[in-house]
């Protein structure tokens, strides 16, 4: 059981992650991209705005599959957020870029986050910046190994469940 000291941190920890995702999506839907839901706009993200992905490494980046990357890929296309073409090397491989309409996106995603960052950082001395970025790397590398775990557990059973296939 937890001191009441830190179920208040654990509150605090749940209303941060809660508030940014609602603040997104507030912010969107008031917005010129009303049109996008925060996943699309977080796969805008992981494509970037400057050179053209292939759909494994943005699948990758998001952890997602790349079934599962071609439905939303699909949606963005039709919004003219997002081009696909096969790669013209190797016809196999299907890239895709931000159109003009997915960098803008982009850009005003991005200026949340650097305004998010800069009203954390900018009221804080330089050792205070350190520790407090030092902290949330930890608590990010906590929350990405126990996401780990439990992908690895999910397979686990998936496989198993399949006679020890692989799913």
């Amino acid at each position: 059981m937890l001191n009441p000291s830190d179920q208040d941190f654990a509150k605090s920890l749940l209303r941060i992650f809660d508030n940014v995702l609602l603040t997104e999506e507030k912010a969107l839907s008031k917005g010129y991209f009303s049109d996008l839901s925060i996943a699309e706009l977080h796969t805008l993200e992981a494509i970037g705005p400057y050179e053209a992905r292939t759909m494994s490494e943005t699948a990758a980046r998001l952890g997602i599959t790349t079934g599962t990357l071609t439905v939303a890929i699909d949606r963005l296309v039709r919004k003219a957020y997002v081009e696909r073409y096969r790669d013209l090397k190797d016809r196999r491989v299907v890239r895709i870029r931000l159109t003009r309409q997915g960098k803008l996106a982009y850009r005003m995603h991005a200026k949340f986050h650097t305004l998010l960052v800069k009203r954390l950082l900018d009221p804080l001395g330089e050792q205070e910046k350190e520790r407090l970025i030092r902290l949330v790397k930890d608590i990010d590398e906590f929350i990405a190994e126990q996401y780990h775990k439990y992908s690895e557990e999910e397979k686990a059973l998936k496989a198993k469940d399949s006679g020890g296939k692989e799913p």
